[in-house]
């Protein structure tokens, strides 16, 4: 079934979805036996954990990398292109349900050690950083294949501070260096509740291109998909 023909049915990151818990309980009934799936009262715990070390009172900057560029599904006051050093964007994390499926698994962008990443900043104010941030976190979060790291944002505006999500190397959805190749047959057929790894994949470079960035990994598995559905 394609796409197109199926959209009537697919599941939406939505701001609605993720405020009354619908989508995270989607999320979490669809989870592969064995996975840990953290509670409600966890995820605000760590969420907590994290804004202890960011200054009281300050606006919060969020750096997204991947579906957050372009569907943020947060308020937010403003939005800056930027990179991050000492991380790269990488498609290391199985997916069994979303973008994939138990039979045929996708994969997920997550950041990993090393090199830079260019993506977008989101910067929600102070009065409001807890109540949107936990709708990130609730989207996720909700299992510990990511950790909260802050990071340092360097924008045509200057140097940021801002919170990310990078790779749990340690968890049993971590793909690992997978070569190029192997990524490409992955994002060429799997598709699951929220759509199929290609337009995960096109959406994410058509949000990077429109804000004057660039991944030539991402554009090399672009050219790599086109050729395999070829």
């Amino acid at each position: 079934m394609t796409e197109s023909a199926s959209s009537d049915r697919r599941e939406r990151i939505t701001r609605e979805a993720l405020r009354d818990g619908t989508l995270l309980a989607l999320a979490r009934a669809a989870m592969p036996p064995g996975t840990i799936v953290r509670s409600d009262a966890e995820i605000e715990a760590d969420l907590d954990r994290t804004l202890a070390r960011h200054p009281p009172g300050a606006d919060v900057w969020l750096f997204g990398y991947g579906s957050l560029m372009w569907n943020p599904a947060i308020h937010f006051a403003e939005r800056r292109a930027g990179e991050i050093y000492g991380w790269h964007r990488r498609y290391c994390l199985w997916l069994h349900g979303g973008r994939g499926s138990p039979e045929n698994p996708g994969l997920m962008l997550a950041l990993e050690r090393g090199g830079s990443c260019g993506g977008v900043l989101f910067r929600i104010t102070a009065a409001e950083a807890r109540s949107e941030l936990l709708l990130a976190w609730r989207r996720e979060m909700f299992t510990d294949a990511y950790h909260s790291r802050w990071v340092t944002a360097r924008t045509a505006d200057g140097l940021v501070q801002a919170v990310t999500f990078v790779a749990n190397r340690a968890h049993l959805r971590y793909a690992g260096r997978l070569d190029e190749a192997a990524v490409a047959t992955r994002l060429a057929s799997a598709e699951g509740s929220l759509g199929s790894c290609i337009h995960y994949l096109t959406a994410t470079l058509d949000t990077l291109h429109a804000m004057g960035l660039c991944d030539r990994s991402l554009e090399r598995l672009q050219r790599l998909v086109g050729t395999s559905l070829e």
